[in-house]
C-alpha cells in the first residue's frame, strides 16, 4: 500500500461502499428503482475497483522466467472483466426498467431526493481522486468510467426525485434508470473493444506509411519489413522490424543506428519499446506488412 495509486483505490473503495450502503437503504425504503439500480450499479463499483486494485498490485510484480513480459496486462485484463460486468448490470437494469413501466409502484421523492445527492457527492469526489491516472491507465479508466456513470446515474436520479416529490411524475423513475444504463453501455463496449485490441496485439492506429517514413530517413537504412506494432499495456507500445543496411556496416554503427530509429520513433509516436535486427540481402524486397503470410 505504499505506493500512490493503491492508495486512491483504496480511499474510492471507502466511499464507495459508504454510497452502495445508503443507496440501498434508501431505495428500499422510497421504493425508487432509480435508486436501487445505482446502488446495484455501486455494488458492481465496490468489486470493479477491488478487482482493478488487485490487478494494479500483480502488475506492479518483476518480470521473472516465466513472465518474460512482466505483469503488466494484468490490468488489461481487469479492464475487460470490469466492463463486462457493466454490460451486464446495465442489461439487468433496463429489462427491469421496463417492467416498472407496466407495473408503477409508489415511490418517497424525499428519502430518494437526499440519498442520491450523497451519492453524487461521494461519486464526484471518487473522479477527482481517479481523473489524473485515468488518461494513462486503462485500468483506471475503467474504474473511471464506472465513477462517471456513477455520477452521471446521481444526477439523473435527482431530476426524477425532483418531479415526484413536487409533481409526482413517478414514469421519470425507470425512464431515467434506462438513459443511465444506455450511457453505461456505450462506455463500457468502448472498454470491451479497447481491451480487446490490446490482447490481441493490434496496431494503436499508428499509420505504417508514417513509421516507414521515419526509419527509411536514417540514410543508413535502406528498407524496413517484417514489420509489427501493438500496445502491450495501456502505457507501453511497443514495435519489432527488420531493416536493411550495408554489409560492411560495423555492430557499433548499428547500435548508432538503432539509437537514432528508437528515439525517432518515440519523440513522433510515443512507441517505447523498439527491436531492431538487421540484415544486409534477406528481405529487401519485401514490404512492411506481407498481406495473408504469418510469421
Amino acid at each position: 500500500m505504499h505506493d500512490r495509486l493503491s492508495k486512491k483505490f483504496l480511499w474510492v473503495t471507502v466511499f464507495n461502499v459508504v454510497i452502495t450502503l445508503a443507496e440501498f437503504i434508501g431505495g428500499v425504503v422510497s421504493g425508487s428503482l432509480a435508486l436501487l439500480s445505482d446502488a446495484v450499479h455501486n455494488l458492481g463499483d465496490v468489486g470493479a475497483i477491488l478487482l482493478s486494485f488487485v490487478s494494479h498490485r500483480i502488475s506492479q510484480k518483476h518480470k521473472n522466467s516465466k513472465k518474460t513480459f512482466g505483469y503488466k496486462r494484468a490490468e488489461i485484463l481487469a479492464a475487460f472483466t470490469n466492463a463486462i460486468i457493466l454490460l451486464v448490470i446495465s442489461g439487468f437494469l433496463i429489462v427491469e426498467a421496463l417492467r416498472r413501466f407496466s407495473e408503477p409502484v409508489e415511490i418517497g421523492g424525499n428519502v430518494m431526493l437526499v440519498v442520491s445527492i450523497v451519492g453524487l457527492l461521494g461519486n464526484f469526489i471518487s473522479m477527482v481522486v481517479m481523473h489524473a491516472d485515468s488518461k494513462r491507465n486503462l485500468n483506471v479508466k475503467s474504474t473511471f468510467l464506472h465513477m462517471l456513470s456513477d455520477a452521471v446515474s446521481s444526477v439523473g436520479v435527482i431530476v426524477a426525485a425532483i418531479f415526484i416529490k413536487f409533481w409526482h411524475i413517478t414514469w421519470l423513475d425507470p425512464a431515467i434508470t434506462i438513459l443511465v444504463a444506455l450511457i453505461v453501455l456505450r462506455e463500457a463496449v468502448r472498454i470491451v473493444v479497447e481491451s480487446i485490441n490490446i490482447l490481441m496485439e493490434s496496431n494503436p492506429d499508428i499509420a505504417l506509411e508514417a513509421v516507414k517514413e521515419t526509419v527509411l530517413a536514417v540514410p543508413e537504412i535502406k528498407n524496413i519489413h517484417h514489420v509489427h506494432i501493438w500496445r502491450f499495456s495501456g502505457e507501453q507500445i511497443m514495435m519489432d522490424a527488420h531493416i536493411n543496411v550495408d554489409s560492411a556496416m560495423t555492430v557499433s554503427e548499428l547500435e548508432t543506428i538503432y539509437d537514432k530509429v528508437a528515439e525517432q520513433l518515440y519523440n513522433k509516436f510515443t512507441i517505447n519499446h523498439v527491436t531492431l535486427q538487421a540484415e544486409c540481402r534477406r528481405g529487401a524486397d519485401e514490404q512492411m506488412i506481407e498481406i495473408g503470410k504469418n510469421d
